[in-house]
């Protein structure tokens, strides 16, 4: 059982998504442990500034992301036409959200490196609202694959979590065993992701610029807390989808 887990861990860290995760809980974690323990020097400074390199790594391997996030726009286009009319519609709106966001990071980040002439700052602001609409737009209608700071591509939503809940308690008695199992195992993945998607919006909110509700008001530990949540969520439901593939 622990060889099999390790290799799970190993294929995982393969993957772009997976190394992707695996930098994201560390960051946050880095970020969480270094405001917590006392003293701005040593080892809480180590660690914020590793948080610090870990997150711009990540946003450089973010400049490849745009290609999948189009692939995925196009693939899913005006939604399948069995869905339900509004979810359709969130999920057009949290596409072009995501496929936005893209461009102003990368601007951003060329900005702050000298590559482009422009305020990166503005841009920074740009693409967090961006960010958090497309995480908004998650919470109401579907959440995400894990990515992360960055577009949402998997299904989690408030609506379909009510939908699940109906079924649930239309078909009680009519379903069968294992098809109430799948029903609950669903909602539980939808309430995963509403909290995941939740705790990135929270951080989202902070980052923007000053007098938006709670914006900037956010100590470090509350950050990397919050970002640590939706990073083990992000893995545990992976691990879980990994494994139900596997099976």
């Amino acid at each position: 059982m622990a060889a099999g887990a390790l290799w799970g861990l190993v294929a995982a860290l393969e993957t772009h998504r997976g190394r992707d995760r695996a930098v994201r809980a560390l960051s946050y974690g880095c970020q969480l442990a270094g405001a917590a323990l006392p003293g701005p020097g040593g080892l809480p400074g180590g660690l914020l500034a590793a948080s610090a390199q870990l997150s711009s790594c990540r946003t450089a391997l973010r400049l490849f992301d745009d290609l999948a996030m189009l692939r995925h726009s196009c693939s899913y286009g005006l939604g399948p036409e069995g869905e339900d009319a509004l979810v359709r519609g969130l999920s057009v709106l949290c596409n072009v959200a995501n496929q936005l966001y893209y461009p102003c990071e990368h601007l951003a980040w060329a900005a702050d490196v000298g590559i482009v002439r422009a305020a990166s700052q503005k841009w920074w602001t740009r693409s967090t609202a961006l960010w958090g609409c497309a995480l908004l737009l998650g919470i109401l209608r579907y959440g995400r694959d894990g990515h992360g700071d960055g577009p949402a591509l998997a299904a989690g939503s408030l609506r379909i979590l009510f939908q699940l809940r109906r079924k649930l308690s239309q078909h009680k008695c009519s379903t069968s065993p294992q098809r109430q199992q799948k029903l609950r195992a669903q909602v539980k993945a939808e309430l995963l992701s509403i909290l995941m998607d939740t705790a990135d919006l929270s951080n989202a909110i902070h980052w923007l610029p000053p007098g938006f509700l709670w914006a900037g008001r956010f100590p470090p530990w509350l950050v990397g807390l919050l970002g640590t949540i939706s990073s083990l969520i992000g893995i545990y439901q992976a691990s879980r989808g990994a494994n139900s593939e596997a099976a």
